[in-house]
């Protein structure tokens, strides 16, 4: 199995925290979809990341399709996300909350970083970072005090997700320490768990 991708992208990230989880083995080819753009379209023809080969040859592409054939061909009675019922849906919706903070986020980014400097709008990257701390902020409030994962008793994707935009939006400068102290706090001991630690950019 072949992962197309840099851990940079937390849509690639989460393929790869997933595939750990799971115990999938899977090589891994560090393609951005910005520098190597001819490359990353042999494998996905809108020239994003991730994109996840099989083993039959079979080409996966977006992080979501890729998770839910995952979670059908590995989750077994555990899936990351819970096959039905409420537990499905609350996991659905952090994860939704959590990739769209990591959207604005790289929208921030890219408005900093790939527009020239007189062309920048900094209105934009405000209220892009606003959605995230936002959102950030919506799943601290459903975290219990010393909860070990976000929503259920183990772990599902509400945490993987969770993960990777807290630290995507400290990167991008949001003190998660003081704004969504539970989320951090969750965030901070999960990251050093190997599954998670590996993926590390």
């Amino acid at each position: 199995m072949l992962l197309i991708g840099v851990n940079r992208s937390p849509f690639t990230r989460r393929v790869a925290i997933t595939l750990n989880i799971y115990g999938v083995p899977f090589e891994q080819r560090a393609l951005s979809g910005f520098d190597n753009r001819t490359e990353v379209r042999t494998s996905n023809p809108l020239g994003r990341i991730p994109a996840l080969i099989l083993d039959n040859g079979e080409t996966l592409i977006d992080s979501n399709a890729i998770i839910d054939h995952l979670d059908e061909a590995y989750g077994e009675d555990r899936p990351l996300i819970p096959r039905e019922g409420a537990d499905r849906r609350a996991v659905l919706k952090v994860a939704a909350i959590m990739m769209g903070a990591c959207e604005k986020c790289l929208h921030a980014a890219y408005e900093r970083n790939r527009r020239p400097p007189e062309k920048q709008y900094q209105p934009w990257i405000d209220d892009c970072l606003a959605q995230v701390k936002n959102a950030l902020v919506a799943v601290d409030e459903t975290i219990a005090p010393n909860k070990r994962y976000v929503l259920l008793d183990r772990l599902t994707q509400a945490d993987v997700t969770a993960v990777i935009a807290e630290r995507l939006a400290r990167a991008r400068g949001i003190d998660t320490d003081a704004q969504t102290p539970r989320l951090r706090d969750l965030t901070r001991r999960l990251a050093e768990e190997p599954f998670f630690h590996v993926t590390e950019p």
